[in-house]
């Protein structure tokens, strides 16, 4: 029984030290997670992986070129990548990493960056 007790004990609180690990609470955790490295910390597009792309990261801070795009234009490249909308290569899909709802929750947050 003792046994039992610790190994169910045990893998809980694995659970809980990898499910953070795993599954952004906000969608700023996403953001900080799959965009920072190239769109930065503010969304300027001037992350540190930037200076290596041949093509500059979107600004998603400018409701200028933010407006351009439609909500389903950004989902589609946010799940499957740039090239699925004619944009750089260089933006990959996140479709098996991030859930619909999390996609949708992330081109909300665009909006808030921009402003839009």
């Amino acid at each position: 029984m003792k046994k039992t007790s610790l190994i169910i004990l045990s893998a809980m609180f694995l659970g809980l030290m990898i499910t953070p690990l795993a599954i952004a609470e906000k969608v700023e955790d996403n953001y900080k997670l799959y965009c920072f490295q190239c769109h930065g910390s503010k969304g300027s597009g001037g992350g540190i992986n930037a200076a290596a792309l041949t093509t500059a990261p979107r600004d998603h801070t400018s409701a200028t070129e933010m407006k351009k795009l439609s909500d389903n234009d950004i989902f589609t490249a946010i799940k499957e990548g740039g090239a699925a909308v004619s944009k750089s290569t260089f933006m990959p899909p996140w479709k098996s990493v991030l859930t619909d709802d999390e996609i949708k929750d992330l081109v909300k947050h665009l909006h808030k960056l921009c402003n839009c």
